[in-house]
């Protein structure tokens, strides 16, 4: 799916980044490993030296901080929370989820899958969907009543899971 807030865009860019990386050390290797094949020649001075050592330590090392800086960046963007305006407790059950909205009295319901119904999304539709403001910082309470649930909104980067407890 295409992103459909900055953070899931931020992730979508993330995955290239790190995919581009992986791309670029796999030709490498595979071209060495070729090469290596078909080449009947040998430098005396790759098997023994101490800087090419040097070098096969620092290059992974480096690689390895330019995937991890922009993935810590990442990191800090998805957990930060300012000021929530709304919190809605979800908590996952056997077969379906209730949402609670805490900041209002008793406004609760139940959303149970649409199992038998012809709708468009078959298993992935509800009868009582949640209603979420835009453009407001909302925090999930996400908890369980049985088994561990996983709740999440791929279009938005969020991805909860609901542990019993």
């Amino acid at each position: 799916q295409d992103g459909m807030s900055p953070l899931m865009e931020q992730m979508i860019f993330f995955h290239d980044h790190t995919l581009m990386i992986l791309i670029m050390i796999t030709m490498m290797v595979g071209y060495t490993m070729v090469s290596l094949t078909y080449n009947n020649l040998i430098n005396r001075y790759l098997l023994e030296g101490q800087m090419i050592e040097l070098l096969w330590t620092i290059i992974p090392a480096i690689t390895l901080v330019f995937i991890a800086l922009p993935s810590l960046k990442l990191l800090y963007l998805l957990d930060e929370m300012s000021n929530p305006s709304i919190t809605i407790k979800s908590i996952g059950h056997q077969w379906y989820w209730s949402y609670e909205y805490s900041d209002f009295k008793n406004l609760e319901f139940e959303s149970y899958m649409s199992l038998y119904e012809k709708t468009k999304f078959r298993l992935l539709d509800v009868d009582n969907r949640i209603i979420l403001p835009f453009l407001i910082q909302i925090r999930m309470l996400v908890c369980s009543m049985d088994v561990i649930h996983s709740w999440t909104i791929p279009s938005l980067g969020v991805k909860l899971d609901a542990l019993p407890g």
